[in-house]
């Protein structure tokens, strides 16, 4: 692999676990994010997946110009085969240095390639968090992808144009929490969220 500041294949490849271990009853349960199911988590993370891939390759069009806040995401009923596939993809495409270079754009949004590659790794982390409590499983992030996560939302928390933080308010947390707790607390979510 040559030199880029971090290899998103093994958090991807956490994700692409956790997503293939969901069965189909519980597609429709509720998530930490209000107004997701678990299967719309999942086509967030189809499609966030082809917008940062093709933002890491500067393929900039429709999927790289949608806002995310456009529609709720749904998955189509080839979503267990091509979500593994887009995730390889997207950890590959970010293995190019020249995609943390420049400028690119995801989300409607334009910004520094090495922002885009923090927000495609904050995600992944995040919305693997999501699908792992929504539907019961295990969840171990890559521990250089947690750090990272870690960093981007604590410096997105302490700039004051974001109002506390970029998902919501942030929720505060214990004293001991672990690295994934503070994260998620930062990302405006409640670490000790489960279903109801």
């Amino acid at each position: 692999m040559t030199d880029v500041p971090l290899d998103l294949g093994p958090q991807t490849r956490v994700v692409a676990r956790l997503a293939e271990a969901v069965t189909d009853e519980q597609l429709a349960g509720g998530t930490p994010c209000p107004e997701y199911a678990v299967r719309n988590v999942l086509g967030h993370l189809l499609h966030l997946s082809v917008a940062f891939r093709d933002a890491a390759r500067k393929d900039l069009g429709a999927t790289t110009d949608t806002p995310p806040t456009a529609a709720v995401p749904d998955i189509g009923p080839g979503w267990r085969e091509e979500l593994p596939k887009v995730l390889a993809e997207l950890a590959e495409a970010w293995r190019d240095p020249a995609a943390w270079t420049g400028m690119t754009r995801a989300g409607g949004v334009d910004l520094p390639g090495e922002v885009g590659g923090a927000v495609a790794v904050d995600e992944l982390v995040i919305h693997g968090w999501d699908l792992a409590v929504a539907t019961g499983q295990r969840y171990e992030p890559d521990p250089a992808a947690l750090q990272a996560t870690y960093g981007f939302l604590l410096a997105a928390a302490e700039d004051p144009s974001r109002g506390g933080g970029i998902f919501g308010p942030v929720v505060p947390v214990a004293d001991d929490a672990t690295v994934l707790e503070r994260a998620v607390g930062l990302s405006g979510r409640t670490p000790g969220w489960s279903p109801s």
